[in-house]
């Protein structure tokens, strides 16, 4: 089964912000997902991402996160991890479970 954009965004929820202890991809930091095909069993996975505020500090931590967990599956040749400034982050992009996560309303 090759691997899809689903894929993921599931495997991204366990990247989890160490301020706001939310997953990133329920967090609506996660913008754009590309796969492209390296070989038969193998894809190039390109992330871009918003931080929650620019000046984040856990932005190295989180690209990292995203490495590891991507790069670890078997059908993932190379992940990249690009943090955008547009759109900005704002607390709209979050999912329900994220507002109940963090008790908002």
């Amino acid at each position: 089964m090759a691997i899809t954009e689903e894929i993921i965004r599931e495997e991204l929820k366990t990247v989890v912000d160490p301020e706001l202890f939310v997953n990133i991809v329920d967090l609506g930091m996660v913008h754009a997902v590309a796969i492209e095909p390296v070989d038969g069993s193998k894809s190039a996975v390109r992330i871009e991402m918003t931080l929650t505020s620019p000046m984040c500090p856990a932005g190295p931590q989180l690209i990292s996160n995203c490495k590891r967990v991507l790069g670890r599956r078997e059908d993932v040749a190379s992940v990249e991890v690009k943090i955008v400034l547009d759109p900005p982050w704002t607390p709209e992009r979050m999912t329900d479970d994220a507002r109940d996560q963090l008790g908002i309303f």
